[in-house]
């Protein structure tokens, strides 16, 4: 194991092979990573430590050097059809804005998709608001990338805690259990409004 790996971009503190800190990982996420049947995906994820007061996109990719366009949002939505609601994730670019009410609908095959409440989020998946991750979600959850994440070389994304988070290829996100890449799940933003949706669950 080593103190120095070299993140692709950023500047943090401590670099580490997530695979060597899985005993400091929230249970869902370490759980995920040694079961995933793709072991150079998951050789490939990175953990670093930050400041949990600075872990919303914005300041976080501020703080640390991040490239906004590098950064990845997981949100968790709520897809309605004949009473039944499913819970959903989605990752999109920091720079982009989910289109819910459209694609992710549409793709469900849902009568109504809005955002999931923050307490569902959490409960359902075992993490932290503002850092859950698409990393150990739950077994039978759909899993909807936009392309664009899955065509970047590395995007960094929660860890399933506010301290610290993931940096891994795109294509190692797009190689997740049940993972489908979907083009146009996300719409481009100006700069200024590249934040997540209020409700979203950001990565």
């Amino acid at each position: 194991m080593s103190d120095h790996v070299t993140p692709p971009f950023g500047k943090f503190p401590t670099v580490r092979p997530a695979l060597d800190l899985r005993d400091e990982l929230v249970g869902p996420v370490a759980e995920a990573l040694g079961r995933w049947d793709a072991p150079e995906a998951a050789g490939s994820v990175l953990y670093v430590e930050t400041d949990p007061e600075k872990a919303d996109t914005a300041v976080f990719c501020e703080t640390y050097d991040a490239p906004l366009e590098y950064s990845a949002n997981c949100v968790v939505v709520a897809a309605k059809r004949g009473g039944e609601t499913t819970l959903a994730a989605c990752v999109v670019l920091a720079t982009t804005r989910l289109d819910v009410n459209q694609a992710v609908r549409k793709h469900l095959g849902a009568r109504k998709a809005s955002f999931a409440p923050m307490d569902a989020a959490v409960e359902e998946t075992g993490m932290e608001y503002g850092g859950i991750t698409p990393v150990g979600l739950p077994a039978g959850w759909p899993l909807l990338i936009d392309e664009q994440v899955a065509a970047a070389p590395h995007v960094l994304i929660g860890s399933g805690r506010r301290r610290g988070k993931l940096i891994l290829p795109g294509a190692a996100l797009a190689a997740l259990p049940g993972a489908e890449v979907v083009p146009g799940l996300a719409v481009a933003v100006v700069e200024s409004t590249a934040t997540a949706e209020p409700t979203a669950v950001e990565a």
